[in-house]
Parts: C-alpha cells; structure tokens; sequence
C-alpha cells in the first residue's frame, strides 16, 4: 500500500503545533479552542505553513470530531431529564429565534442581499456551534453546572429548526419555488421527530445493543451505531450531531460510564481536528476587507446570545452567575454557519467572506468570554442541588 510522505509529514505537524499550542493554553487554564482555531488559520491558504496535503483528511475528521463531541455530551445526561428540559424551553427557543436572527435580516437589507441572502445572513447569526460550546463545557467543568441543562436545550432545539431550515435554503439557493422548499423541510423535521420518539421510547434497548465487558467491542459497537445514525440525520437533512447526541443520551448508568472512558481518547483528537479545520476554511486575506462590518455583526449578536442564554437559564430558576454563565457559553458561532455559506455562499460574492470572517471573530471570542465568566464545579447532572 502506497503511503503518502506530504500527508504523513504534515499530519505531524498539524499534531505538534497543536500539542505545543494546547500545553500553552493549559498552563494558563484556558481553553484551547481558540489556539487550536488560530493554529487552523496559521496553517490554512495564504497561512505562513500551508498544509494542502492534509487538507481533505482534516475535512473528513472534522465531521468525526463534531459527531463523537455530541455523542460525549449526551452520555452525560438520560433521556427522560432532556426531554423534560426541551419541552421547559420552548419558549427559549423562540427568543433564541426573534433576537439572533433579526440581526442578520437587518444586516443583509442593509448589505443590500436579495431574499435568499438575506435568509442566508439570518441563519448564520441565529445558529451556536454545538461542536465549540460542547467542548468548552468540558473543558471549563461545566457539565454538571446549574445552567447546563438550559444551554443544551437551546442548542439542540436550534439544530432542530436547523432540521427545517437548511432544506429551505439548499432549494431556494439552487432556483427551486417555495413549494419544494416547504416539502423538503417537512419531510426533515418529520424525520427529526420520529427519531426523537423513537429514542425516547425505545432508547434503553441500545444500551442491551452496545453493551459488552470488553472495552474494545463497546468502542465499535457504540461507534458503529453512532455513526448510522448520524448518517441517517443527515440523509433527511438534519444535523449529525443531533443523531450523535440522541444516541449518547439513550445509553444510561455503567454503560454510560463505561463509554464516556473509552471514546475521551478520540474525542479529544478528532474534536482538535474539527477546531483545526475551521480555521483551513478561512483565507485570512479575504477577511480583511469585510471584517468591521463581521466586527459589527459579532458585538450585536454576542449581546443577543447574552441575553438568549440568560433566559432560559432564568426559565429553570439559575441565579445571576449562572445565567451569565449560560448566555456566554451559547457565544460560540461556527460549522452550522459555514454550512450555510457553502449552500448559498457561491452565488453571494459577499456573504462568503463576511460569514467566515463574523464566524472566526466568535470562534475565537466565544470561548474567551465563556472563560472570563468564571467556572465553578459542580456535581454531574443527575446530583444536581440548588445553585447559582
């Protein structure tokens, strides 16, 4: 079997420089998602190293890491307590809605973008990166925090409306009528609703499925299934990480346990690889130009995110500290976003560049200001007590 010296070579670098950048972040207790993210635009075109090579691997790992990031973070939680909390939050998520997407409509009006533009701009201001806020609530021990359960609510409840969203776009992107659009969105929530009961009533028998006392057949079993069904949402144009996070919540108690230990190994390197990757995205000389108007953007909907996560962690009575905690933690914009450019991005000269620019100014700020907040352990969600 032919091996490729450029890909091997490069992998190690993109694996060194992330090792060096991520003791960095370490030693000064913060997380190391905004310096794998830098690491990204460093190595990326127009980068000082680029790594072309290794592009189409770090790609394809990128989809990995953000699939085995939600499948950790549902093994934190059963299914009962989730639903409980998603039907609580309904109204978050319309709050959510109104306050992070208007600002993208009020932006492309103003951008001058037609229709599609403008949906386009709304969606990207409106969706949180599961995949950073996931990763971030590990590395700041904020599972078992008070306000968790209020973050993921909002987080999986967007990649819900996601459901319907992007086979709105995708249609309308490509000259489809209004009629297809609807079609496809219905058919995609259908399938995202059905798969939800599906888990909430028939979860348990997954834990029969995976389980077994070797580590080495729970691994695959456990991945196997993960990745089927994360297929399977994306068939119907839902999100992977929804699929990947309906599996993590159907598997309870010491299989749970079990599973969290024996995937933290590649979670944590494919999760710096999906970090990694959004920065290949970006070309840092096209961010330039648009980049007052991505600042902009990015302080106005910061403020929404504020104010989005401060109520619904309100909604499960979180004191002050908790409820900044939460609408920081939602900062965070990142692979939902770039999706959207990629489907409407191409015939839109401009909301290429701005979309990447407001997603990289958030990437990288999002977690700097989750930080800042303050972390605080806590006791995992099950043992939850009265708190801030």
């Amino acid at each position: 079997m032919h091996v490729s010296i450029a890909l091997l070579l490069e992998l190690g670098l993109i694996l060194a420089v992330l090792s060096v950048v991520g003791s960095l972040a370490r030693r000064v207790a913060l997380s190391p998602v905004p310096l794998y993210l830098l690491a990204g635009l460093a190595l990326g075109q127009g980068g000082v190293l680029p790594v072309p090579a290794a592009e189409q691997f770090v790609q394809a790992g990128a989809s990995i890491g953000i699939v085995l990031l939600l499948l950790a973070l549902g093994l934190e939680f059963s299914i009962a307590e989730f639903t409980t909390s998603m039907r609580h939050h309904l109204p978050s998520a319309g709050v959510d809605l109104l306050v992070n997407a208007v600002p993208g409509v009020v932006a492309g009006w103003l951008l001058g973008l037609d229709g599609v533009g403008v949906l386009a701009l709304a969606g990207a201001t409106y969706i949180s990166s599961s995949g950073i806020i996931a990763r971030l609530l590990g590395d700041l021990r904020r599972l078992g925090n008070r306000e968790t359960p209020s973050v993921l609510s909002v987080l999986v409840l967007e990649d819900f409306l996601m459901a319907a969203y992007l086979p709105v776009l995708a249609v309308l992107a490509s000259g489809g009528t209004w009629w297809q659009a609807t079609t496809g969105a219905l058919v995609a929530v259908g399938a995202v609703l059905a798969a939800f009961a599906a888990s909430s009533r028939w979860g348990h028998h997954i834990g029969r499925l995976v389980e077994h006392p070797d580590n080495e057949q729970l691994m695959l079993r456990m991945l196997g299934l993960t990745m089927v069904v994360a297929a399977l949402a994306e068939l119907v144009r839902a999100s992977a990480a929804v699929g990947a996070f309906l599996v993590g919540l159907a598997l309870t108690g010491q299989t749970a346990e079990r599973a969290r230990a024996v995937i933290a190994p590649l979670r944590d390197l494919f999760a710096a690889v999906f970090f990694v990757a959004i920065g290949l995205s970006v070309a840092p000389a096209a961010l330039v130009p648009v980049l007052p108007a991505a600042l902009a953007l990015a302080v106005a909907t910061g403020l929404t995110k504020m104010f989005t996560g401060r109520y619904a962690a309100s909604r499960d009575g979180v004191g002050r500290r908790g409820r900044l905690r939460a609408g920081a933690a939602l900062i965070a914009r990142g692979e939902f976003s770039l999706v959207i450019v990629g489907l409407a991005g191409t015939q839109l000269p401009v909301l290429a560049p701005l979309v990447t620019a407001y997603v990289f100014v958030l990437a990288v700020s999002g977690p700097l200001i989750t930080r800042l907040t303050g972390t605080r352990p806590a006791q995992r969600p099950s043992d939850q007590l009265q708190g801030t």
